[in-house]
């Protein structure tokens, strides 16, 4: 899970939960349900077109608004590999990782990359690569500690590994 690579698909700033996964579907917690609404109210037509392996690219303060661990949770279960935002939500942050998604802050990849840009990203390093463009970009780097809660599935998956040796 080292590389992660697919097409963008570009949101603009302060995409919240809500639009994310809006809240007339949280009376469900199955994640192929809310993978059918994924960014319904940012863009109808995405959780019919996103392909396996595809990124979000976003603006400033992705995932504002509630603290729902439903927005991440439908994010992956669409298939998109990682988000690339200029900036997280302190709350969504927390929850992609809880979850096993990963996600990576870099305000010049965010402002660079375009919608159907094909995009690379090394997990360990940071490098985020756009393969259109012929373009490089840094984004923070995942510690080690949080790659190994992302190769787990999440950090309760990484914590029944840690208890069961």
């Amino acid at each position: 899970m080292n590389q992660l690579r697919g097409k963008a698909w570009k949101f603009g700033d302060d995409i919240d939960t809500d639009a994310i996964i809006p809240a007339r579907y949280l009376n469900t917690s199955d994640p192929r349900e809310l993978a059918a609404h994924c960014m319904e109210d940012a863009d109808p037509s995405f959780a019919g077109r996103v392909q396996p392996g595809d990124i979000i690219v976003a603006g400033k303060n992705f995932g504002c608004g509630s603290s729902r661990e439903h927005a991440p949770i439908a994010i992956k279960a669409a298939g998109v590999s990682c988000v690339i935002a200029a900036s997280f939500a302190r709350i969504f942050y927390r929850n992609a990782f809880n979850i096993g998604l990963p996600i990576f802050e870099s305000p010049e990849a965010a402002a660079k990359i375009q919608e159907g840009d094909e995009v690379a990203v090394d997990v360990e390093s940071g490098t985020i690569t756009n393969l259109t463009r012929s373009e490089q970009y840094r984004a923070t780097p995942v510690p080690p500690f949080m790659q190994e809660i992302i190769a787990a599935g999440g950090l309760i998956n990484y914590v029944a590994r840690r208890l069961n040796g």
